[in-house]
């Protein structure tokens, strides 16, 4: 049986439940991979760096199966573990470290979108430590308060949205949230819409775009937002988390724009180098636009996440997805 690592962020005792669900995906990955033939070990990872890689070499696996998401409750070291990985020359899961950072970094991707020609929402980034960004003006109306650096829509719920007349609106919401909640924050364009999620996965040395998914929202009254917040992703019992389900089913006419957000998301998948698996979450506005979001590297396995479900509607099992992925490890 092939000596397989599970490496994960380690949870403290008592974590919310974003930063848990990492314990979901390495059961069900364990067990999916033990199903494969692997011999599948958990391994968590912390700022210890050193004691990783001791263990590392001593285990001396096959293969690492990547679900690194944060460590230390924090996104911004999420290219840590591909890193170590690379350094080790040890196969691994999903995409390179570089490509982890410059994903998980959302302003870098915006920047890195825009060169490319991919539209992304304008945005706003303090001033000081980051800039505005050149050429591209800021536009006054709707604009949603973003983490920099974590996912998972932490951080994310009405508050988030901010009527700006100009740039200098945006500050204090910006500060306010770095100051609640930590990190660094930066504003963007809100556009109204349907939300969009194109997952792709790596099969054979190619990538296979799986069934698109749209995110409805039924029954919000006018005065709250259509975001998919924290609330949305995690609080099961929430009006958000019950009134925001995804579906499979569109209309006819939806066929072209379902085709050029396949489309935009393999571009992305070139521009980013990814590997493995990744998603790509779209608002599309009210003349059809489709506005790249952010592209996750390393989205969620847990069995309930969009990106199985996406390839569930494939025809892909929980173990076909698995298979496919540690097929797809390399050193780096």
């Amino acid at each position: 049986m092939m000596n397989t690592i599970v490496l994960h962020g380690l949870v403290p005792e008592g974590a919310a439940q974003d930063e848990a669900d990492v314990l979901v995906q390495a059961g069900a990955v364990s067990t999916a991979l033990a199903a494969l033939g692997h011999l599948p070990r958990l391994l968590a990872l912390n700022m210890d760096l050193q004691a990783a890689i001791d263990e590392l070499l001593g285990i001396r696996p096959r293969l690492v199966f990547n679900l690194v998401e944060s460590i230390n409750g924090s996104g911004r070291f999420i290219h840590f573990a591909p890193s170590i990985l690379e350094h080790l020359r040890i196969p691994f899961t999903g995409a390179r470290a570089d490509a982890i950072l410059s994903t998980s970094n959302k302003l870098l991707a915006k920047r890195l979108l825009d060169r490319a020609g991919i539209r992304t929402p304008p945005w706003f980034e303090k001033p000081g430590g980051a800039r505005r960004h050149p050429g591209s003006p800021f536009p006054a109306g709707t604009c949603l308060v973003k983490s920099v650096w974590e996912h998972a829509s932490i951080g994310i719920d009405e508050n988030s949205l901010v009527q700006a007349r100009d740039a200098g609106d945006l500050m204090e919401p910006i500060l306010q949230r770095e100051a609640m909640l930590g990190g660094e924050w930066f504003a963007e364009s809100f556009i109204e819409g349907r939300e969009f999620n194109i997952s792709l996965i790596e099969e054979a040395g190619r990538v296979r775009v799986l069934p698109p998914a749209e995110i409805l929202f039924r029954g919000f009254p006018s005065d709250t937002p259509k975001i998919v917040g924290y609330r949305a992703k995690w609080e099961t019992g929430s009006f958000e988390f019950r009134n925001t389900p995804r579906t499979f089913e569109f209309a006819a006419e939806d066929e072209g724009l379902l085709r050029r957000l396949s489309e935009i998301s393999m571009n992305c998948w070139e521009l980013f180098g990814l590997n493995g698996y990744a998603r790509v979450d779209f608002r599309v506005d009210g003349v059809e636009v489709p506005w790249v979001l952010e592209v996750n590297a390393n989205p969620c396995l847990s069995p309930d996440a969009g990106f199985i479900a996406a390839a569930a509607r494939a025809g892909l099992s929980y173990t076909d997805v698995i298979d496919r992925i540690a097929s797809g490890a390399r050193c780096g």
